[in-house]
């Protein structure tokens, strides 16, 4: 299964995006699920009301929580990385400790910002897999 980061989703949900056309088109063809994070649906959703965008396409994809697992695996993460003077965004975290915990690669235009994580057991799905 595929975790979608927000910045593919944005982009997914952008009707005049090329990478969004291609992302969902290549992910469609790989017969892969689909599916992204509460925390996820909360930055989405805060735009799309914002700016008086429908909701409607969001909500139809499937939703992982972020669960009390996953919760003290992201924390745990956080803190270790902090110490190692190698800090991360405390929604990234949070986001690959559902990714970890659920056994999902995580598909995101910011990759820069999940590396220091992979040390701590996420995959992310490379977009270089996008294009095969």
């Amino acid at each position: 299964m595929i975790l979608l980061d927000s910045n593919a989703l944005v982009e997914i949900l952008e009707k005049r995006s090329k990478v969004g056309e291609e992302l969902y088109l290549t992910l469609i063809e790989s017969g892969e699920a689909i599916c992204t994070t509460s925390i996820n649906i909360h930055e989405i959703m805060y735009g799309l009301i914002k700016y008086g965008k429908s909701t409607k396409e969001l909500l139809q994809l499937p939703i992982v929580d972020y669960s009390r697992e996953a919760a003290s695996l992201s924390a745990q993460i956080e803190y270790e990385l902090e110490k190692s003077r190698t800090p991360v965004r405390r929604t990234d975290s949070m986001i690959a400790g559902v990714a970890i915990k659920e056994s999902m690669q995580l598909l995101t235009l910011d990759e820069k910002h999940f590396e220091p994580i992979a040390t701590k057991g996420l995959k992310l799905f490379k977009l270089s897999q996008l294009r095969s």
